[in-house]
């Protein structure tokens, strides 16, 4: 007698349709699983293409593991093939993947690992997305699988809602009979249900973190539910939205209604309704007809807790307002000209807001509340603005374009002298470029601008190489630059069509005519009108079509895109620098500087700089910067940008590194050139290998490290204090040399009076109101996307009310933060977010409030009050960062816990120098032993002067 098939423990259920050329990866990604027992059970949704054939044969291959199913027509959806696979199942356990997609070697082992071990219902696993032209990956939901748990309902995981996903997770057969989990078979978004219905239901839910599924993304191909704007896709999500309400309502769980409101309106309504400004009016309005309804169903709390930019387009979709939906959610898109800022920003009360509609409407005065955003102080090349090209005419052979611009809160007008201009830009050439100036007219919120130019005389590309043109109004003030899109109406598209003379193939090209991207926003291209341009077109056209001129074109384009692709990369990049730039010669009077990574003209590396400036040594200054338009830098050196082939050039040719931070660390240094650390502070925090996130890290990961600072040849110290905590703990071996930091110089000589002036006056200080700077140290939580930067532990009101009469507060947050400061408090409070260099900000403070930033150490030679405001010191110094030394035993100021003591102590202010003068001389004297006004001299001395040791 034949012994039974032994049941295997888990059944993989892969649907396909139409996708013959994927099918087999996705299916050997199973069969190659380290879990040997399982099975494959494809089913096909009744394809035209070659899938049954390359299924047939995968099962003919693999009688034991694989099975075939065929339905008998196609549903349209995902849902019947995964049901007729799952009745079909036989493991004791069930899973699903998609043709297009695989799951990794050990998916099927490390979940039933953890579903034997918890007794859990379903374990959810990690998904990432794999871009697939780029390689690129990143994690889907990575907060919801950061560690291994197991949750007893959905109760104690909320969130787990915003993984809908049914493919990266693992079921129980049984479980899925019992509760008589099926997907829908007659809509779209079919997953949506299955999941909140097994979450609902399943006796444990447990969670791992490593990887199960890979979700790979083409751009070109377009699944059906990508198609997110298409009426029936929208009708469809939200038809199954009401269902899960009903689940939710059936079991009870009314309390997680509002976890799912919230992901409607960050996640489902935002993407049909993503690039909503760019659809017919028509489209628009039968969007909004679909989704109001149900928006308007949502719980007012979600539009609180949900994410700023959602909410706002979600509330202007439940008030009907499709000029607000369309500006919020053509702002979320973040590329091109469907990203930009369109709309009236207001100041209502001293907040800023969305618009001033709606503003009557409680719900609205706190959903429209975009103060935070910071739209009143960023950087204008930070907003995102654009203009729109309002008209062209024509007087013989010049033309004249004009346009106007969103002028936020009026802020152009608060620019010092701005100037325009139109900037044409070779796209496969940045520095192919034709620069014609514009006139420029600001007022109130709108800005507006004429170029007129003569293009036969002044755009004059080769041709041919350069067939494709990007323009961009750029704005120049003393202070900043700013690139600004253009985009138009179809009208003004059509009209756009400008005579030109290519140098070389004026018999194939002789316009530029104006298109849109992609990305919505306005281009030039070289185009034939003329008949001798046309023909000379026909030729190459013809030539193009032939065999052999297709295939040298086709080959001559993908040979193109390679290469430009490959030299993006980083491993070329570095490649380039290895084996290119380290071996030219050295250019014995280059300094590559840099100060925080590009961002700042700042700190010891500025001083060094500016002391080399004085002394007269000849050297060749390179400044690396990290912004496209780099600003505060000074005009006598060149500028490269961080990570460039210019920056890798200078760095791989340079006799000197200087900076504060640290180089790229994959970057190698050549024996020839020295590397000068200055650092940028001094040790209160565990620093490097003494960190717990350094401790935990593998053999390897703290090895790369190593090796960037084993790059070093001096570092600069301050106090032995440093030599004992932060270089041990870095673990430098290199030179110490003991000399102070240069940025310090200046505090200790206190002879840049113009400069500290110059600043004074640009922040409006200009009364006799003491100056306090509030300048906190760096935490995690203050960066990243729906990051809102700093927040303050301290009532800006209240700080207004008791002390804004006598103190002017600036808030400086980290350089890696940000800081949205209400207009309402201007008059008492500065944000100096933008200031590069912090020094001066010191020289002008009369007081300064910090926390555990090493400014402390810094502002100690000023001599002058300081209050440590630390609410989280129990959490920071003893769970979170851990510290050298006891800050409370020798600080030379009060430590503060609360608002109400950090105000007792201001009220106190001028009494502090007394009550704190001997802590205050202990504090120096250890560590700031060696700042005597005179490091950036030493090091100039000691390496650049003439007759120096260089090595």
């Amino acid at each position: 007698m034949t012994s039974p098939t032994p049941r295997p423990d888990v059944t993989v259920v892969v649907i396909v349709y139409n996708d013959a050329h994927r099918i087999e990866a996705a299916v050997r990604s199973v069969l190659d699983q380290s879990l040997r027992s399982h099975e494959v059970i494809v089913v096909d949704d009744h394809s035209t293409d070659a899938t049954p054939t390359v299924a047939q044969r995968l099962a003919d291959e693999h009688p034991d593991l694989v099975r075939f199913i065929r339905l008998p027509a196609n549903s349209g959806h995902c849902g019947a093939p995964r049901n007729a696979g799952v009745r079909q199942a036989r493991g004791r356990y069930v899973m699903f993947l998609d043709s297009d997609d695989t799951i990794d070697r050990h998916a099927c082992r490390n979940l039933v690992a953890m579903a034997e071990e918890s007794g859990a219902d379903m374990v959810v696993g990690r998904c990432v997305r794999h871009d697939v032209p780029t390689g690129k990956e990143q994690s889907w939901m990575p907060w919801l699988v950061q560690r291994k748990v197991v949750h007893e309902s959905l109760r104690d995981q909320p969130e787990l809602l915003y993984d809908v996903l049914s493919t990266n997770k693992l079921y129980r057969h049984d479980f899925l009979v019992r509760e008589n989990l099926v997907f829908l078979e007659d809509r779209l978004y079919e997953d949506n249900l299955f999941s909140a219905h097994a979450y609902l239901t399943a006796k444990k839910i447990a969670v791992i973190p490593q990887r199960i599924y890979t979700w790979n993304i083409e751009p070109k191909a377009r699944s059906i539910t990508s198609r997110a704007a298409d009426l029936r896709n929208i009708t469809d999500r939200i038809a199954v939205t009401r269902e899960i309400d009903k689940l939710l309502a059936q079991h009870d769980t009314g309390e997680l209604r509002l976890q799912k409101d919230i992901r409607f309106l960050e996640n489902d309504l935002r993407i049909h309704l993503a690039g909503f400004g760019q659809f017919p009016e028509a489209t628009q309005r039968a969007l909004l007809d679909v989704a109001r309804p149900y928006v308007q169903t949502l719980q007012p709390e979600a539009f609180r807790q949900a994410k700023p930019l959602p909410a706002i387009a979600a509330y202007m979709v439940r008030q009907d307002d499709l000029a607000g939906v369309a500006a919020a959610h053509d702002y979320m898109v973040g590329k091109g000209a469907k990203s930009l800022l369109s709309t009236d920003l207001v100041v209502r009360d001293g907040r800023v807001f969305w618009c001033d509609r709606h503003l009557d409407d409680p719900l609205g005065r706190e959903v429209l509340d975009v103060t935070e955003f910071g739209f009143q102080d960023l950087p204008l090349a930070k907003l995102r603005l654009g203009s729109r090209i309002t008209g062209i005419e024509r007087s013989g052979s010049t033309v004249t374009i004009s346009g106007a611009i969103t002028n936020p809160l009026g802020r152009l007008g608060t620019m010092a002298k701005p100037k325009a201009q139109l900037v044409v830009r070779a796209r496969r050439n940045r520095r192919r470029q034709f620069t014609l100036p514009a006139k420029l007219a600001v007022s109130g919120t709108e800005a507006t601008w004429t170029a007129s130019f003569d293009p036969a005389r002044v755009l004059r590309p080769v041709g041919l190489v350069d067939m494709v043109y990007n323009v961009v109004l750029r704005i120049r003030t003393a202070a900043q630059t700013i690139d600004l899109q253009l985009f138009a109406d179809d009208p003004v598209i059509d009209d756009l069509r400008l005579a030109v003379r290519p140098r070389l193939t004026r018999l194939v090209a002789d316009r530029m005519e104006a298109y849109r991207t992609d990305a919505g926003n306005l281009a030039l291209r070289l185009a034939a009108e003329g008949r001798k341009a046309r023909a000379g077109d026909a030729t190459v056209h013809r030539l193009r079509s032939q065999p052999l001129g297709a295939r040298l074109w086709s080959t001559a384009g993908t040979l193109r895109r390679d290469l430009r692709q490959r030299m993006n990369q980083r491993k070329t990049k570095l490649a380039w620098y290895d084996n290119v730039f380290s071996r030219l010669p050295i250019s014995k009077r280059t300094i590559v500087f840099e100060s925080h990574m590009g961002k700042q003209f700042s700190d010891s590396p500025r001083a060094i700089y500016e002391e080399l400036k004085r002394s007269g040594v000849p050297f060749r200054a390179v400044w690396a910067h990290s912004e496209e338009h780099p600003n505060g830098f000074p005009s006598d050196v060149k500028l490269v940008r961080r990570q460039s082939y210019a920056y890798l050039r200078e760095l791989g040719r340079a006799r000197y590194w200087v900076d504060n931070q640290g180089f790229p660390h994959d970057l190698r240094k050549r024996s020839g050139t020295t590397y000068i650390q200055t650092w940028h502070g001094s040790a209160f925090k565990r620093m490097g290998f003494d960190e717990a996130t350094i401790k935990s890290q593998t053999a390897g990961q703290q090895q790369r490290l190593q090796d960037a600072i084993d790059r070093f040849d001096v570092f600069l110290v301050r106090t032995e204090h440093d030599v004992r905590t932060l270089t041990r703990g870095m673990r430098v071996h290199s030179e110490l040399m003991r000399v102070g930091y240069p940025r310090n110089d200046v505090l200790v000589r206190q002879d840049n009076p113009d400069e500290v002036a110059a600043l004074r006056k640009s922040l409006n200080l200009t009364d006799d109101r003491k100056v306090l700077l509030y300048a906190p140290t760096f935490r995690p939580q203050e960066i990243g996307r729906w990051s809102k930067g700093l927040t303050l532990p301290f009532s800006l009101d209240d700080f207004v009310e008791r002390f804004g009469d006598d103190y002017v507060l600036l808030i400086r947050p980290h350089y890696l933060a940000s800081f949205a400061m209400p207009p309402r408090y201007a008059h008492s409070v500065r944000n100096v977010a933008n200031v590069h260099d912090v020094t001066p900000l010191m020289q002008i403070a009369d007081a300064v409030i910090t926390d555990y930033s090493s400014l402390m150490f810094d502002y100690a030679l000023l001599g002058r009050p300081m209050i440590f405001h630390v609410p989280d010191y129990d959490d920071y110094v003893g769970n979170s960062r851990g510290s050298y030394f006891d800050l409370a035993e020798v600080a030379p100021g009060p430590l503060t816990r609360t608002p109400d003591a950090l105000f007792a102590a201001l009220a106190d202010l001028d009494k502090l120098p007394d009550r704190f003068a001997e802590q205050h001389r202990a504090f120096v004297a250890r560590f700031c032993e060696y700042d005597t006004g005179n490091a950036a001299k030493a090091v100039v001395e000691r390496f650049f002067a003439p007759g120096a040791r260089r090595g």
